[in-house]
């Protein structure tokens, strides 16, 4: 049984005019900020070639915990979080499954054969992943929206729950229209125990050179009778986190995106200090960090965001939850787990917090 509140029924592919998010035919912040465009792009190339840094990439295997997907489903007690890599998660609710942005492939890539490549397996096998409630994206980019993902799942999933446009392409892709729920920005829906509102992100979209902002992107809230939740997906840090915080928190749990930064393009990604203040903008309790230590996708060390999100944490008492991939983290006791990249980053303990 699902119930949409404030939320008219929209295309998958039209209909947006009545969003107040898309003006002069295409999505836009809510200030008008806009990503880097083609201008910037022959300085960024150049950068990726000759700026990147030494340690761009893990040298040690990223620790992992594989996870018993058998076990899932027969859970009755408290709700679980998951980290799948980089920006992908897995939340149990008593035996309901919600996975978050799934990338599942080789490649955060249009390509197969070339584009950011994992630093490490999935936890599990994913011919066992069991039937799952609901899937949560955050945008169209590929490492939040994978084609070979979703063509994977599509079978064991009841629904996507997506922000405007978005849905077009897993209609495109096989997805029964009935199984997919756009939303604008302060939209919700209702789905099984969970309470989903898609809330304000300053990013932008497109999945070519050709569709720059053609759907929305979007943070969300999620609300069960026991627990709140919030997911940045990506994000740049504007005055809307306030808002949310406002209108939403305290928040027991932010997931928020700490990863991928730099000069270039600070309107549409964060930095660890960003990170922080936003998470206090929206009052939340607990910090987990992601969009991190799965994919190469910026010029600073891979465990950078992590290490330095982790002092500014420590500096104003804000509890840090960085579990492994694969680890089980209890919602009901969010527990400051350990430093786990410093070990892979050969990170030495006398430097560390």
């Amino acid at each position: 049984m699902s119930t949409m509140s404030s939320c008219s029924t929209q295309s998958l592919d039209s209909g947006y005019e009545q969003s107040p998010q898309f003006r002069q035919g295409k999505f836009q912040n809510g200030d008008n900020v806009s990503a880097a465009g083609l201008a910037k792009l022959p300085k960024i190339i150049w950068r990726y070639m000759f700026d990147k840094s030494n340690a761009a990439m893990p040298e040690k295997p990223i620790p992992l915990v594989n996870i018993d997907m058998d076990s899932l489903t027969g859970k009755q007690g408290q709700p679980e979080i998951y980290r799948l890599g980089h920006s992908s998660l897995l939340l149990n609710f008593s035996g309901k499954i919600w996975l978050l942005d799934p990338v599942f492939s080789k490649r955060a890539s249009p390509f197969s054969w070339v584009g950011p490549e994992r630093f490490h397996p999935l936890p599990f096998e994913l011919d066992n992943l069991p039937n799952i409630q609901g899937v949560i994206i955050s945008h169209d980019h590929y490492d939040h929206l994978d084609r070979e993902t979703i063509e994977a799942i599509a079978d064991r999933v009841e629904h996507f729950v997506t922000p405007l446009g978005v849905g077009k392409y897993l209609q495109e892709w096989g997805i029964a229209q009935e199984k997919i729920h756009q939303l604008d920005w302060w939209q919700n829906i209702e789905l099984g125990a969970l309470s989903l509102t898609a809330t304000p992100a300053q990013h932008f979209s497109g999945r070519g050179l050709t569709d720059r902002d053609e759907t929305l992107w979007a943070s969300w809230v999620i609300q069960s009778e026991q627990h709140k939740l919030f997911f940045s997906g990506d994000t740049g840090y504007f005055d809307g986190f306030k808002t949310i915080g406002e209108r939403f928190g305290p928040f027991d749990l932010t997931i928020m995106e700490n990863g991928a930064y730099d000069k270039d393009w600070a309107e549409v990604h964060m930095t660890p200090e960003q990170t922080l203040q936003a998470h206090l903008d929206l009052r939340g309790k607990a910090l987990m960090p992601v969009h991190n230590g799965t994919f190469d996708l910026a010029l600073h060390a891979w465990y950078e965001p992590l290490e330095r999100l982790a002092e500014l944490a420590q500096a104003q008492w804000v509890p840090l939850v960085t579990p492994m991939i694969g680890e089980a983290l209890p919602l009901q006791e969010l527990y400051t787990t350990s430093p786990w990249w410093r070990e892979a980053a050969d990170i030495q303990v006398s430097a560390a917090l």
